[in-house]
């Protein structure tokens, strides 16, 4: 089945929401402990501009089945060709190869977006993400132990990247 990619409008908030929300409960891939809400994520979804620091929602038929995004590393000038890469799958369509698909995508826009360093912060139990990773060539810049105390217990996140040039 064909997956597209398109930028995610003010209307796919809710669905980004709720695709990011069923992931908090599980503790693997984001640092929330609790579901945000979409008013809570206006200002993030407004900070998304499609040239160079885009959402992009992903479909099958007409159905969004998740989200990739780059959003800025550091803030700084000397930073503007980094981006960090968040990409979130609807529990329901998880082991279909969608964060293969979504990182193919990511790859054919990085000239657009100018972008040519990657990084991506990934729980270091995260082991899909962590194995997608690698397997597109991402390395370990950093691993940054115990870091993350979620139910009294404590998590390490890897940081991941990659230069494209």
């Amino acid at each position: 089945m064909t997956v597209t990619f398109s930028y995610a409008t003010r209307q796919d908030l809710p669905k980004i929401i709720e695709i990011y929300n069923q992931a908090v409960p599980t503790r693997i891939s984001t640092a929330d402990t609790n579901p945000v809400t979409v008013e809570s994520k206006k200002i993030w979804f407004e900070s998304y501009n499609q040239t160079t620091r885009p959402l992009w929602i992903m479909k099958k038929k007409e159905v969004i089945v998740g989200w990739v995004a780059l959003e800025d590393f550091y803030g700084r000038p000397a930073f503007k060709a980094t981006a960090e890469i968040s990409l979130y799958i609807d529990e329901n369509y998880q082991g279909q190869r969608l964060g293969q698909k979504a990182l193919d995508w990511v790859f054919s826009q990085l000239k657009t977006c100018q972008v040519t360093t990657i990084m991506a912060y990934v729980f270091h139990h995260n082991e899909a993400s962590q194995k997608l990773f690698f397997r597109n060539g991402f390395e370990q810049w950093a691993h940054l132990p115990n870091i993350a105390n979620m139910d009294d217990a404590l998590y390490s996140l890897d940081i991941l990247g990659k230069t494209f040039e």
